[in-house]
């Protein structure tokens, strides 16, 4: 019986696999929010924006021709714009997360895709857009691209989703995980639904979260927001300003 031949090595003799990571230094920075102050290593956090994208906030777009009024979804994009310069500036990742169907819906259940169109009274996910912009939030079309008023850069991150929380059956923890992120500021839309959705999964998966408040926005009556802005303080994380927050990630002392 003879030895099975050996795959060639092209290493070098005596070379190591190293699987240490470098870390990098910490920057914590301590800052107001709500039920009380917040202290997040600036290393370690990345800025999550949710569904600010073509489709809910353009005026083609799927949920305006829909008859949703956008005006209170708008409304927000100085402050989200805002915040993401700011991360950037502070070195954090600015991840973009966005609805993005398969162009066949082969991912998505009939009860979803039931629910999405009033029981087949209005257009749904995929289906051609009434003003000609492609399928509806199907990945890489244009429904599903970042509104150019947010002006999202190259080096940001986009991560699509085919559910309210941006965890569920895509990339999006292996993504943060690889940048030693375990720290996620949420800003976008809506407040109550895919924003909760993600914040309440994140803290599910280990990540520490905290709502900037005013940089999120839905169409829902005010006692629903404020419902979502009271649980995510009593049970997940903390709340926040735009100001507070981008005070903090403004201090040149921590970027």
């Amino acid at each position: 019986m003879t030895d099975a031949p050996r795959p060639p090595s092209s290493a070098p003799q005596g070379a190591v696999l190293r699987l240490a990571r470098n870390l990098p230094a910490p920057r914590p920075v301590t800052f107001a929010a709500q039920p009380q102050a917040v202290e997040i290593d600036l290393a370690r956090t990345a800025l999550m924006v949710v569904d600010m994208q073509n489709d809910f906030l353009h005026p083609d777009g799927w949920f305006p021709q829909a008859g949703v009024d956008a005006a209170p979804l708008r409304a927000i994009i100085p402050a989200v714009r805002a915040l993401a310069e700011a991360a950037r500036a502070a070195g954090l990742p600015v991840v973009w997360v966005n609805w993005g169907v398969r162009a066949d819906r082969a991912e998505l259940p009939d009860p979803v895709l039931l629910k999405a169109a009033a029981g087949g009274t209005r257009p749904v996910y995929a289906d051609p857009s009434v003003t000609g912009r492609g399928g509806i939030v199907v990945e890489g079309a244009w429904g599903a691209q970042v509104v150019e008023e947010l002006g999202a850069q190259p080096s940001d991150l986009l991560v699509y989703k085919h559910r309210l929380s941006g965890f569920f059956d895509n990339e999006l923890d292996s993504v943060l995980r690889n940048r030693g992120i375990d720290t996620l500021l949420f800003a976008g839309i809506n407040t109550d639904r895919c924003v909760f959705a993600t914040l309440c999964d994140a803290t599910f998966h280990g990540y520490g979260v905290v709502l900037a408040q005013d940089a999120c926005a839905s169409p829902s009556p005010d006692q629903v927001r404020e419902s979502v802005l009271y649980l995510v303080r009593l049970l997940y994380g903390a709340t926040c300003t735009t100001a507070d927050l981008g005070a903090a990630l403004n201090d040149r002392k921590t970027a």
